[in-house]
Protein backbone atom coordinates (compact mmCIF):
# COMPACT_ATOMS: atom_id res chain seq x y z
CA UNK A 1 0.00 0.00 0.00
CA UNK A 2 1.42 3.30 -1.07
CA UNK A 3 1.65 6.19 1.37
CA UNK A 4 -0.98 8.83 0.91
CA UNK A 5 0.04 12.20 -0.51
CA UNK A 6 -1.21 13.92 2.63
CA UNK A 7 1.19 12.04 4.87
CA UNK A 8 4.15 12.95 2.68
CA UNK A 9 3.09 16.57 2.64
CA UNK A 10 2.75 16.53 6.44
CA UNK A 11 6.26 15.16 6.82
CA UNK A 12 7.62 17.86 4.55
CA UNK A 13 5.95 20.60 6.57
CA UNK A 14 7.20 19.27 9.92
CA UNK A 15 10.73 17.94 9.57
CA UNK A 16 12.29 16.10 12.50
CA UNK A 17 14.11 18.31 14.97
CA UNK A 18 17.58 16.88 15.53
CA UNK A 19 18.93 19.64 17.80
CA UNK A 20 20.03 18.53 21.29
CA UNK A 21 17.52 19.16 24.05
CA UNK A 22 18.01 22.21 26.25
CA UNK A 23 18.74 21.60 29.94
CA UNK A 24 15.85 21.82 32.40
CA UNK A 25 17.83 23.79 34.96
CA UNK A 26 18.22 27.58 34.85
CA UNK A 27 21.44 29.12 33.60
CA UNK A 28 23.29 32.19 34.75
CA UNK A 29 22.85 35.64 33.22
CA UNK A 30 25.64 35.01 30.71
CA UNK A 31 23.98 31.73 29.72
CA UNK A 32 27.09 29.57 30.01
CA UNK A 33 27.17 28.08 33.54
CA UNK A 34 24.23 26.49 35.33
CA UNK A 35 22.94 28.09 38.52
CA UNK A 36 23.28 25.87 41.57
CA UNK A 37 20.31 25.65 43.92
CA UNK A 38 20.08 24.44 47.49
CA UNK A 39 17.05 22.49 48.65
CA UNK A 40 16.20 22.46 52.35
CA UNK A 41 13.71 19.83 53.47
CA UNK A 42 11.70 20.93 56.50
CA UNK A 43 9.82 18.21 58.30
CA UNK A 44 6.16 19.02 58.72
CA UNK A 45 5.81 16.72 61.73
CA UNK A 46 7.45 18.14 64.85
CA UNK A 47 8.91 16.06 67.64
CA UNK A 48 7.23 17.86 70.57
CA UNK A 49 5.33 15.35 72.70
CA UNK A 50 2.20 16.78 74.31
CA UNK A 51 1.47 13.84 76.72
CA UNK A 52 -2.27 14.10 76.09
CA UNK A 53 -2.99 10.37 76.51
CA UNK A 54 -1.12 10.23 79.81
CA UNK A 55 -2.97 13.35 80.98
CA UNK A 56 -6.30 11.85 80.00
CA UNK A 57 -5.46 8.67 81.94
CA UNK A 58 -4.52 10.72 85.01
CA UNK A 59 -7.69 12.79 84.65
CA UNK A 60 -9.94 9.74 84.54
CA UNK A 61 -8.22 7.37 86.99
CA UNK A 62 -5.77 9.27 89.21
CA UNK A 63 -7.29 12.72 89.63
CA UNK A 64 -6.23 13.36 93.21
CA UNK A 65 -6.04 17.11 93.87
CA UNK A 66 -7.18 17.75 90.23
CA UNK A 67 -3.58 17.46 88.99
CA UNK A 68 -4.66 15.17 86.15
CA UNK A 69 -7.19 17.72 84.91
CA UNK A 70 -4.65 20.56 85.04
CA UNK A 71 -2.12 18.38 83.20
CA UNK A 72 -4.78 17.64 80.57
CA UNK A 73 -5.37 21.38 80.11
CA UNK A 74 -1.64 21.98 79.62
CA UNK A 75 -1.46 19.08 77.16
CA UNK A 76 -4.25 20.61 75.08
CA UNK A 77 -2.47 23.98 75.18
CA UNK A 78 0.73 22.27 74.03
CA UNK A 79 -1.08 20.61 71.13
CA UNK A 80 -2.63 23.94 70.14
CA UNK A 81 0.76 25.67 70.17
CA UNK A 82 2.22 22.86 68.07
CA UNK A 83 -0.54 23.21 65.47
CA UNK A 84 0.04 26.97 65.25
CA UNK A 85 3.77 26.42 64.76
CA UNK A 86 5.02 27.86 68.08
CA UNK A 87 7.41 25.06 69.01
CA UNK A 88 8.94 26.90 71.98
CA UNK A 89 5.51 27.48 73.55
CA UNK A 90 4.49 23.90 72.79
CA UNK A 91 7.63 22.59 74.50
CA UNK A 92 6.99 24.78 77.57
CA UNK A 93 3.40 23.59 77.95
CA UNK A 94 4.44 19.98 77.28
CA UNK A 95 7.13 20.03 79.97
CA UNK A 96 4.65 21.50 82.47
CA UNK A 97 2.11 18.80 81.54
CA UNK A 98 4.78 16.12 81.98
CA UNK A 99 5.73 17.43 85.43
CA UNK A 100 2.07 17.58 86.49
CA UNK A 101 1.49 14.07 85.15
CA UNK A 102 4.42 12.73 87.16
CA UNK A 103 3.12 14.36 90.33
CA UNK A 104 -0.45 13.18 89.65
CA UNK A 105 0.76 9.63 89.10
CA UNK A 106 3.00 9.55 92.19
CA UNK A 107 0.40 11.13 94.47
CA UNK A 108 -2.34 8.98 93.01
CA UNK A 109 -0.39 5.78 93.60
CA UNK A 110 0.66 6.80 97.12
CA UNK A 111 -2.84 7.86 98.15
CA UNK A 112 -4.42 4.76 96.60
CA UNK A 113 -1.96 2.45 98.40
CA UNK A 114 -2.57 4.37 101.65
CA UNK A 115 -6.36 4.02 101.33
CA UNK A 116 -5.99 0.28 100.63
CA UNK A 117 -3.73 -0.15 103.67
CA UNK A 118 -6.18 1.77 105.90
CA UNK A 119 -9.10 -0.25 104.57
CA UNK A 120 -7.38 -3.58 105.16
CA UNK A 121 -6.09 -2.69 108.64
CA UNK A 122 -9.45 -1.16 109.59
CA UNK A 123 -11.38 -4.22 108.51
CA UNK A 124 -8.92 -6.48 110.36
CA UNK A 125 -9.27 -4.37 113.51
CA UNK A 126 -13.06 -4.43 113.26
CA UNK A 127 -13.16 -8.21 112.83
CA UNK A 128 -10.74 -8.67 115.74
CA UNK A 129 -12.81 -6.38 117.96
CA UNK A 130 -16.02 -8.24 117.09
CA UNK A 131 -14.40 -11.59 117.88
CA UNK A 132 -13.16 -10.27 121.27
CA UNK A 133 -16.62 -8.94 122.12
CA UNK A 134 -18.14 -12.32 121.31
CA UNK A 135 -15.52 -14.10 123.47
CA UNK A 136 -15.84 -11.71 126.37
CA UNK A 137 -19.61 -11.38 126.59
CA UNK A 138 -20.63 -14.69 125.14
CA UNK A 139 -22.79 -15.29 122.13
CA UNK A 140 -26.22 -14.16 123.42
CA UNK A 141 -26.06 -14.03 127.22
Amino acid sequence: MAPSPFAVKEQEEHPLDLTPPTPDFPTSASGSAPVTTTVINIRSETAVRDHIVWSLFNTIFMNWCCLGFVAFAYSVKSRDRKMVGDLAGAQTYASTAKCLNIWALVLGLLLTITVIIFFVTGSLMISQTISEIIKHYGAYS
